[in-house]
């Protein structure tokens, strides 16, 4: 908290978290005399923000470096848009079609390749 604060080069107004009690001492031990605000939905929006970093980090949990998980998802990338087709929008039929293209440049790739 403290680097944060020094980082951003001035006292906050107000300050939003949730209802971890420890936030409380944290502030008093820094001296600091903003508002504090602990609401059960006030602190929505800085966590839904947060969302993206977090769904990352948890793909990146299995991998022992972001370089190999890198790896991994550039070629499970390719992989999924080829065989990932939005099947409410097209009908059985043309599903089928667009199945079998996929599976011929599949083998293409891996066994003709």
């Amino acid at each position: 908290m403290r680097k944060l604060l020094k980082k951003q080069g001035f006292a906050p107004a107000v300050v939003v978290t949730d209802k971890l009690k420890s936030y409380a001492a944290a502030f008093r031990m820094l001296g600091l005399g903003a508002r504090h605000e602990q609401g059960l939905w006030a602190n929505n929006r800085a966590e839904n923000s947060h969302q993206p970093v977090r769904r990352r980090e948890r793909k990146m949990q299995r991998f022992k470096s972001p370089g190999s998980a890198q790896r991994f998802l550039n070629l499970h990338a390719a992989v999924h848009n080829t065989f990932n087709v939005q099947r409410h929008l097209i009908s059985r039929s043309t599903l089928r079609t667009f199945r079998a293209e996929a599976m011929t440049q599949w083998e293409a790739a891996t066994i003709g390749g």
